[in-house]
């Protein structure tokens, strides 16, 4: 499966909650671990693969987690800013603000309940595939003017490639 890019219009839309996790549900997030792998990511979101359902994948220094229907119960810390990239905006990254402790609570494989209390880069990562799941990208987060800069530079670095 390719990762949707910049300008595919299923990173725009709210991903679904997912029902019954059965073996297709299972088989989705097998295909997202591969394509997060692949891609050399820390962290993907089911619409980054055109699949509209609430489950993220992370698999951030050394912490690796399956969360199927995530639901931020709490964001807390301070303010940190911190440079971002993105597999769906390849090429780019920029400096995003976001809280330092997360409180998560979703599913896992087996459609047990799971809660994730992070600090940290993998509180960013978790922010960051959320925002996914709500059909937000991290270039969505800058000031207009950075946000043109840094989507200029993407679209560069696209022309090169073809």
């Amino acid at each position: 499966m390719e990762i949707r890019t910049f300008g595919d219009d299923t990173l725009r839309q709210r991903a679904q909650p997912v029902g019954d996790v059965d073996d297709t549900v299972r088989a989705e997030c097998a295909r997202m671990v591969e394509a997060m792998i692949r891609a050399g990511g820390i962290g993907l979101a089911a619409p980054q693969l055109g699949i509209a359902k609430r489950i993220i994948v992370l698999d951030v220094e050394g912490e690796f987690h399956v969360v199927i229907n995530p639901e931020m119960v709490e964001l807390s810390g301070e303010d940190e800013e911190s440079v971002e990239g993105c597999l769906s905006v390849p090429g780019v990254n920029a400096p995003i603000v976001r809280k330092t402790a997360v409180h998560l609570a979703g599913t896992d494989l087996e459609g047990d309940a799971v809660e994730i209390r992070a600090e940290g880069f993998l509180a960013r990562a978790i922010q960051h595939e959320m925002d996914h799941l709500n059909g937000v990208l991290f270039v969505d987060r800058l000031s207009t003017a950075r946000r043109k800069s840094v989507l200029k530079e993407y679209r560069r670095l696209q022309e090169e490639e073809t």
